[in-house]
């Protein structure tokens, strides 16, 4: 089955870049330095930000649903980066990680959930979109919990 991994829109983002720290801590954001590398993930681009990159650190509705799943955590992103959206490939950010990944149904209810190693994130997929009632899938990093990425049928 092909899957569609997508980031999150630059353009929803651009403007953080330009505001001041009081801005940004007006918003619930943060300006950061990346002080290594894995540990802090672009949701636009889907990698991994290099040590010494400008990062922010924002709260971000990730699960924007009139269901009781609506969901929104603190996400990481990088200045100049572009979308990832790609077809039945997984960027190495995903790879590299254990993944928590969330079915959801039409009306943004949760379907199915399972945890994987990223190595093996194309099984999952696969199962999970084989349930009649699965419209979409997010996946998460499962130890912090923050979402990482959305998954659509391609």
């Amino acid at each position: 089955m092909k899957f569609r991994i997508s980031g999150l829109p630059a353009a929803a983002f651009s403007e953080l870049f330009s505001l001041s720290d009081r801005q940004l801590a007006d918003r619930a954001a943060l300006r950061c330095v990346a002080a290594s590398k894995p540990g802090f993930p672009c949701r636009i681009s889907l990698t991994d930000a290099e040590a010494g990159d400008e990062v922010i650190l924002v709260h971000f509705e990730h699960h924007a649903v009139a269901s009781p799943f609506r969901a929104s955590h603190a996400i990481y992103v990088r200045k100049g980066e572009q979308q990832y959206d790609a077809v039945d490939r997984v960027p190495l950010m995903l790879r590299s990680r254990l993944l928590s990944v969330r079915a959801f149904d039409a009306g943004g209810m949760l379907a199915d959930a399972d945890v994987t190693e990223g190595t093996d994130l194309e099984a999952l997929i696969e199962r999970q979109f084989a349930q009649a009632q699965t419209q979409y899938l997010h996946i998460h990093f499962a130890r912090p919990g923050c979402y990482a990425a959305r998954v659509d049928r391609a």
